[in-house]
């Protein structure tokens, strides 16, 4: 790395967070962090302590916190994600930290993983109906480990005080039936099985609705 190139990186130290938060900006913070190396941008990683939260969610912030969790050092990750798991739940349900989540949950350590999905299994109905949310939890089945996708399993095979399970309720929904069709395409022979067994009566009756059609051809 030339003089010249670490010169102009200092020009940023002064106006790091307007930096994030502008359209043009985000994007040199973003080569920064991806390009040089990280003793000479610690100052980045300094003045976003605290903030990560806020500009998780936001539309150009969330982009910078990925590009940290990919190729910060291991300390400034731990102290990220430290602050996203304080507010996880939030976060799944923004339209932009939803974002972040998944970013953790398909890239993140085993245990990260677990903590995020964890969250996601605390509330998966509500998430499951939720614009955002859905995509979290549909990452959490594929990336999740068998034993996370087989806790989602029984949570929405549990019988509601009305009677109802959860996957009948959501195999109707906008959002919840691409949870359902996630969840048919990652579970194996007798776990796969009864969840085919559980949405049969509500296929009979959706058959000609688009989710319908969509559940019965991957199941």
């Amino acid at each position: 790395m030339t003089d010249q190139q670490i010169s102009l990186v200092k020009e940023l130290q002064t106006d790091v967070l307007r930096c994030v938060k502008d359209q043009n900006g985000n994007h040199v913070i973003q080569k920064a962090i991806e390009r040089v190396p990280q003793e000479h941008i610690q100052f980045i990683i300094t003045a976003l302590g605290g903030q990560v939260v806020s500009l998780a969610s936001h539309p150009y912030g969330c982009r910078v916190i990925q590009r940290m969790l990919e190729h910060c050092d291991e300390e400034a990750q731990t102290s990220i994600l430290q602050e996203l798991h304080s507010c996880t739940a939030s976060l799944i349900a923004d339209q932009y930290g939803n974002y972040v989540t998944q970013h953790v949950i398909e890239h993140g350590k085993d245990e990260e993983r677990a903590m995020m999905v964890a969250v996601v299994a605390s509330k998966l109905v509500e998430f499951s109906k939720h614009k955002f949310a859905s995509n979290v939890v549909e990452k959490s089945i594929e990336f999740g480990a068998y034993e996370h996708k087989l806790e989602i399993l029984r949570r929405l095979s549990e019988t509601r005080p009305d009677g109802s399970l959860p996957i009948q309720v959501l195999i109707k929904d906008q959002y919840g039936n691409y949870v359902i069709q996630k969840l048919l395409t990652q579970l194996r022979d007798e776990d796969h099985e009864k969840l085919v067994e559980i949405i049969k009566p509500v296929l009979a009756v959706l058959k000609r609705s688009p989710h319908g059609k969509q559940i019965a051809s991957v199941s």
